[in-house]
């Protein structure tokens, strides 16, 4: 048996994340990724291709896969698993109609609604709303504006500022149609990572991101500037009550679909001063970088995994976790999130490489090329992240920034404070 193909469609940090997951599979022969980038292009077969659901599936059906493995979330929205399932191809990833819970938060809230999912209060507006009359129902609080469309994490809007609000909500039903306001919800976030099936589900530890730019949570929102796994905050009484309150009862609801959820749940959380749990949003992949920190950590071999969620098989899959800690930081472009500067030589990356190793110190490639002298260079916001495994977070807090500490990036940037809260 010469070992399974798969297929990693994506180019960022997370998908370099599965590739390395997927490679260290003794049950995977050949691993590629599409487009991939300069990390995937070290243990797998990048691919070119066009990103439309009709080119992808040709492309296929030329590499035969065991299993395809879709990273974002544009593809499962636009019906890339719906071909799969076509083309008698297994797919991790949800179809479409599913998809749909992240494609529109609307959805999702309705969703919420129908499998009993606690969740904050919102209302849905539109230009026939009375915007003032809506702000007031929500005032004492920042004010949450959700744009219900795919925005790579950049169509929320938290502020105390009522005209900022306002000119968001404004601006949202202009681009939109609606948008929706919602009650604020205090507490502390966290994200779990609930791989499932028509059969079973699997819960992955709970992991804590940081969104925000700047160190102690200041600057803008971004895609997230580091995580570190498992979150603390997540106690055992708290992840009771998430798989009691929202994950049995989301898995019943998807589970009663016409087809069910096959792929990975992403479940923002948000945890009040009673240890109870809200969910914030659902995503149908695995984040980025909270993927970087939670599957270093699943002992089950990852083929197996997925597959049996792709297959409808999660029930003969045992999940294993080893008994670690995980950390990420991000080095990001100068101008990130706003508008980053692309093209700059990242120094020192060939010596990191030469001595990482995947499970103790490493770095998660995202925005990253390799020019044809070998030289790599950030091609994108989020350039890399340095992530360690260890056996407590101080010493992969430690770990993970002794191997950014050897790289240099003309006007990056990074936080220094990633895991600060759990370590305080």
């Amino acid at each position: 048996m010469t070992g399974a193909t798969v297929v990693v469609v994506g180019s960022g940090g997370r998908e370099h994340a599965l590739c390395l997951s997927l490679n260290a599979s003794p049950k995977v022969g050949s691993l590629h990724c599409v487009p991939g980038n300069a990390g995937t292009a070290r243990i797998a077969t990048n691919h070119a291709s066009e990103s439309s659901i009709k080119a992808l599936v040709s492309l296929f059906k030329e590499l035969a896969p065991d299993l395809v493995v879709v990273g974002p979330e544009a593809p499962l929205c636009d019906g890339l698993a719906d071909a799969c399932a076509e083309a008698d191809i297994a797919c991790f990833g949800p179809v479409a109609a599913l998809a749909h819970l992240e494609g529109s938060k609307l959805h999702a809230k309705q969703a919420m609604e129908a499998a009993g999912v606690p969740t904050a209060a919102f209302h849905r507006l539109d230009k026939t709303s009375n915007i003032d009359a809506a702000l007031d129902a929500f005032a004492g609080q920042p004010w949450v504006v959700k744009r219900d469309v795919l925005a790579g994490g950049k169509g929320v809007v938290v502020t105390s500022d009522r005209d900022e609000a306002r000119t968001f909500i404004e601006f949202s039903i202009k681009a939109d149609g609606y948008v929706l306001l919602e009650a604020f919800l205090p507490g502390e976030e966290a994200s779990m990572l609930v791989v499932m099936d028509g059969t079973a589900y699997r819960t992955l530890p709970a992991s804590q991101d940081h969104k925000r730019a700047y160190d102690d949570d200041e600057g803008p929102n971004t895609g997230g500037m580091g995580a570190y796994c498992p979150a603390p905050v997540v106690s055992s009484e708290v992840h009771a009550k998430v798989v009691e309150r929202i994950v049995e009862p989301m898995h019943a609801h998807l589970c009663s679909q016409p087809v069910p959820y096959r792929g990975v749940l992403f479940i923002g959380l948000m945890i009040d001063e009673h240890n109870d749990p809200y969910v914030v949003e659902f995503n149908v992949r695995f984040g980025d970088p909270e993927c970087q920190v939670t599957l270093p950590l699943v002992a089950t071999d990852m083929y197996d995994l997925l597959h049996g969620a792709a297959t409808d098989r999660l029930h003969e899959v045992a999940l294993e976790v080893h008994d670690s800690v995980a950390l990420t930081v991000v080095l990001a472009s100068e101008g990130y999130p706003a508008s980053p500067i692309k093209g700059r030589p990242i120094d020192g990356l060939p010596h990191v490489l030469a001595e990482e190793t995947y499970g103790e110190a490493w770095v998660n490639f995202a925005g990253v090329a390799q020019d044809e002298d070998g030289q790599y260079t950030a091609s994108g916001g989020r350039v890399l992240s340095c992530t360690a495994l260890k056996g407590d977070l101080v010493s992969a807090h430690d770990a993970a920034y002794d191997v950014l500490q050897q790289l240099t990036l003309e006007g990056g940037h990074h936080r220094t404070d990633i895991g600060h809260r759990a370590m305080e």
